[in-house]
């Protein structure tokens, strides 16, 4: 089993962190996380998890924004890491940070609805 898929997802996720951070201007990006790549096993294929901050209207405009810049970003992924191939991107929304930060407040809902209620 090769590693290479793994080290290649890492040094991606890094690339487009600060491409994002440093490269994409647009405003309706909003505050965008990259929390993950998968790559294929034959290199080809990358998809880019990302975690928006924000209302889901906010999410939908930074998804646009990303599929649009989707070339640009795999261009200069092509010129920062030095492949063969460059792989194909796709972006995909990340919603498991929305999910835990709903678990959490649920959690601690219930906490303090015990803490209240009369002990028998």
């Amino acid at each position: 089993m090769s590693h290479r898929p793994e080290r290649l997802a890492e040094i991606i996720k890094k690339e487009v962190s600060d491409l994002l951070q440093n490269e994409i201007k647009d405003p309706r990006r909003g505050f965008v996380t990259v929390t993950g790549v998968e790559v294929s096993a034959d290199l080809r294929y990358a998809r880019i998890f990302v975690s928006v901050l924000g209302t889901p209207e906010e999410e939908k405009a930074a998804m646009e924004v990303l599929n649009r810049v989707q070339g640009y970003v795999r261009g200069e992924l092509g010129r920062r890491i030095r492949l063969r191939c460059t792989p194909e991107i796709t972006f995909k929304l990340d919603s498991s940070i929305a999910r835990g930060t709903r678990v959490i407040e649920l959690l601690q809902r219930v906490n303090s609805d015990r803490e209240e209620a009369p002990h028998e």
